[in-house]
């Protein structure tokens, strides 16, 4: 916090205003301070903070000290923020709110949203380092009529300007243009990768093969994912998310036999999202959203405390009969034993014959070797 200056909300020549957002509470590295729920501007050269109260005067941090940018997003209870990692004050600084610092860094806390589209025009500012070019002050007004003729000098220095601006778009575009190509190239190693496996299958390729291969390419990813950017935030942001998650992960769970972990959630639907990640504390508040709209897959947490996704159909009877059968069947089983007959995870068997033995189904035989479970043979024997 001894960075920032007091100065005026006013732009000096050359510098422009970019963006600002609300609801801006300032951090001296991890400690709080009073700067809480006020305005945050961002110019060509400053960061500038203000209270509501406030017009004219604010506090204001050189862009030039800023050494790089973190985001932090947001979680449970948590705004996201803006760490801004700075270097040593400038000798000679005029005066601020702090006179000393220990820590080398601030946080900006986004308490009203925004923080994503701030973070972006500041990383952007950081690169162009407006402040480093040198601007002429507008010339008085000579006597004629005050009306400003520039001369040849100034002619070169606009053509140079413009070739410097040019330059720096063809070059972004490049680097976007070079990212494009070695993603294509991933994409045409993939798609060669896929030709030869169809190539070394026996036989010809039924048309039903074909839909179900092109189902599985599309299932591999959320074309347009919800986030908050697109969808805002709290309730709505919820409701929308758990719409999109119970649409990708009904015919996944079914397949599993009607559910499937939470880890395992979490896990398919980052994968899928691709670069928009969702935070675990996003995900649990939108599974526990299916219930209220409805949709055809529900939350459920287990007495052990294992937390899984399961469709609405989901039939207990006729998961505890099978489970019942497959013990008989097999004399006995261990949790471990069950995963890899009925090829479910070792976690959701063994909340199965838990699940079993609370109605009777089996019984347990806890020794030195492990958790087995057998026929329960008080009810089928008396």
């Amino acid at each position: 916090m001894n960075r920032f200056q007091w100065g005026e909300t006013t732009a000096d020549h050359g510098e422009i205003h970019v963006t600002s957002q609300t609801g801006v509470a300032l951090y001296d590295g991890e400690e709080k301070t009073s700067f809480a729920g006020g305005v945050l501007s961002l110019t060509s050269h400053r960061l500038l903070w203000r209270d509501n109260h406030a017009k004219t005067s604010a506090l204001c941090l050189p862009l030039q000290l800023v050494v790089f940018l973190e985001e932090q997003p947001s979680g449970f209870a948590k705004s996201a923020k803006i760490v801004v990692h700075l270097q040593e004050p400038l000798p000679g600084q005029p005066s601020g709110p702090v006179s000393y610092s220990k820590h080398n860094y601030i946080r900006l806390s986004f308490r009203d949203s925004g923080e994503s589209e701030f973070f972006r025009y500041l990383n952007q500012m950081l690169k162009e380092k407006k402040w480093e070019e040198k601007v002429l002050p507008p010339a008085r007004a000579g006597a004629q009529g005050g009306r400003h003729r520039p001369g040849i000098v100034g002619i070169e220095r606009s053509i140079q300007q413009k070739h410097k601006q040019t330059d720096s778009s063809i070059n972004q575009s490049f680097q976007d243009l070079k990212k494009l190509m070695e993603k294509a190239q991933e994409m045409v190693t993939l798609s060669k990768s896929i030709v030869s496996k169809i190539k070394d299958k026996q036989g010809e390729i039924t048309e039903d093969e074909t839909v179900k291969f092109k189902a599985y390419l599309l299932s591999m990813g959320i074309p347009n994912p919800v986030t908050r950017e697109t969808h805002g935030t709290g309730d709505k942001y919820y409701q929308e998310l758990a719409r999109e998650l119970a649409k990708v992960l009904d015919q996944p769970i079914k397949e599993c036999g009607g559910m499937m972990t939470l880890t395992d959630v979490y896990c398919r639907v980052n994968r899928a999202r691709g670069m928009e990640l969702l935070s675990p504390e996003d995900l649990l508040n939108a599974c526990e959203m299916f219930e209220y709209l409805r949709l055809p897959v529900r939350l459920r947490t287990f007495n052990s405390g294992v937390k899984v996704l399961q469709s609405a159909t989901h039939s207990e009877e006729e998961i505890i009969k099978k489970t019942t059968n497959s013990v008989e069947e097999k004399g006995s089983l261990t949790a471990e034993e069950l995963a890899q007959l009925i090829g479910l995870s070792v976690i959701l068997a063994k909340e199965r014959l838990l699940l079993t033995e609370r109605v009777g189904g089996v019984c347990r035989d806890d020794s030195e070797e492990g958790l087995r479970f057998y026929p329960n043979l008080f009810l089928t024997k008396t």
